[in-house]
């Protein structure tokens, strides 16, 4: 399966196109929202979202059956612009699901800016409980 080909029927909005990549039962997750959508569901919430939308792929990783996509994704003309990652799990050439995450485009927020080569990152510790829940530090 050609990944990149799946996101250009998606970008394009073009359902039919779109169908071909999906086996029967996949299932998509949108852990941001905490929806879950059957293939068909996704096609039409990506081809009756408002407005023209194109993106570019970032990046792709493959892992055995397991397809990892970095993508921009803007509105066409013009607007806001976001970042997903995608995972998607592959069988017999189609997908059965994918997880994905996404995020806007913009400042950082709360947080001071700081000029090219400038730290951005700290270290931060995280502890964990024995039941496995994250502990604030």
């Amino acid at each position: 399966m050609e990944i990149r080909d799946f996101w250009k029927a998606t970008l394009r909005q073009d359902a039919a196109s779109m169908r071909r990549f999906f086996a029967p039962g996949a299932r998509v997750f949108w852990h941001n929202t905490n929806e879950a959508f059957s293939a068909e569901e996704f096609i039409e919430v990506n081809c009756e979202y408002p407005g023209a939308w194109d993106g570019e792929v970032e990046r792709v990783e493959r892992i055995g059956g397991l397809i990892v996509t970095a993508l921009r994704v803007f509105a066409a003309g013009g607007g806001p612009s976001f970042r997903v990652v995608s995972f998607f799990r592959v069988q017999d050439g189609t997908i059965v699901s994918i997880d994905e995450y996404w995020g806007d485009d913009g400042a950082a927020a709360g947080r001071k800016i700081l000029p090219a080569g400038g730290r951005v990152f700290s270290r931060i510790t995280l502890s964990f409980s024995a039941s496995g829940s994250r502990a604030r530090p």
